[in-house]
């Protein structure tokens, strides 16, 4: 059996383990069932897209999907244990779901501060002791919005990168997937920027933001260094190239969110890419 077979077995295990029939699961990761029993049967392909979908609504990794294993060796780093998302196989893992990505997409669209524990019961039409039964505190929301944060980010990577061995295509095309465009990817730095702020002023929070950060760290470092593998990136500490690239990073896509004029997703991408080019490009002067 080779990898495509076992994925597509894997899947199917999903499905049946779910509840509903097979035409629910693809309406919850929003696919066209005739699209998914083709997946299925091995007549097309499940896209990075999709992927990312059914590992999020099955409480799964892409990594899992794709190798069987969330700690399967890729191309991006594996998050650290206290970053991960909540264990798939948890009590009630369904209204949990839920109740997450209801607060996640509140607390990017209004601010932490903004969004009340009733505020997220209201949108998920329940109350507020079972938003406490899943998060006993606030903290915990924007903790678990972290989290998904991380668990968003790896599978989107996993699912775009696992077989792409250029260094360079792998370094753009990571850089492309962090880029702070309309939709979920806005939403991620929206959180990201809350989780910075309270972080700084809430000590308590640092270790995990940091155990998060390290995954984007470690992940931009081992990519710089297969570049220098390949004989395509130049020689130089492949951390110290990654702290420099990754401010760079934070510092534009700060400045898209807030507005800054001139700022645009476009202006970050070329800016960020005549970094690479002029910095970790081999053979080219900076």
């Amino acid at each position: 059996m080779d990898e495509k077979d076992e994925l597509r077995m894997r899947v199917r295990g999903l499905i049946r383990s779910m509840p509903g029939a097979q035409r629910e699961f693809a309406a919850a990761i929003g696919l066209d069932q005739t699209k998914l029993s083709k997946a299925l049967n091995g007549t097309r392909r499940f896209s990075p897209h999709e992927l990312v979908r059914i590992a999020e609504y099955s409480g799964v990794t892409v990594n899992w999907l794709l190798h069987g294993s969330d700690d399967a060796r890729t191309v991006t780093a594996i998050p650290a244990p206290a970053a991960r998302s909540h264990p798939a196989g948890s009590d009630d893992p369904e209204p949990r779901r839920r109740i997450l990505e209801t607060a996640w997409q509140l607390i990017a669209e209004r601010g932490y501060h903004r969004v009340r524990i009733a505020d997220i019961a209201a949108a998920c039409g329940t109350s507020t002791a079972t938003i406490h039964y899943h998060f006993p505190t606030k903290d915990d929301v924007l903790n678990e919005a972290l989290r998904r944060n991380v668990k968003l980010a790896f599978d989107r990577q996993v699912a775009e990168l696992h077989a792409v061995d250029d260094a360079l295509h792998r370094l753009v095309t990571l850089i492309e997937l962090q880029l702070p465009t309309d939709g979920v990817l806005r939403a991620e730095w929206s959180v990201w920027l809350q989780v910075w702020n309270e972080s700084a002023l809430n000590p308590g929070l640092r270790s995990l933001y940091w155990d998060s950060y390290d995954r984007w760290f470690r992940t931009i470092s081992m990519t710089i260094r297969s570049g220098q593998e390949q004989g395509v990136f130049r020689e130089q500490d492949p951390d110290e190239a990654t702290a420099q690239l990754t401010a760079l990073i934070d510092g534009l896509g700060i400045q898209v969110l807030t507005g800054r004029p001139g700022s645009s997703v476009d202006t970050m991408r070329v800016l960020l890419r005549d970094y690479i080019d002029r910095n970790i490009v081999k053979g080219v002067s900076p």
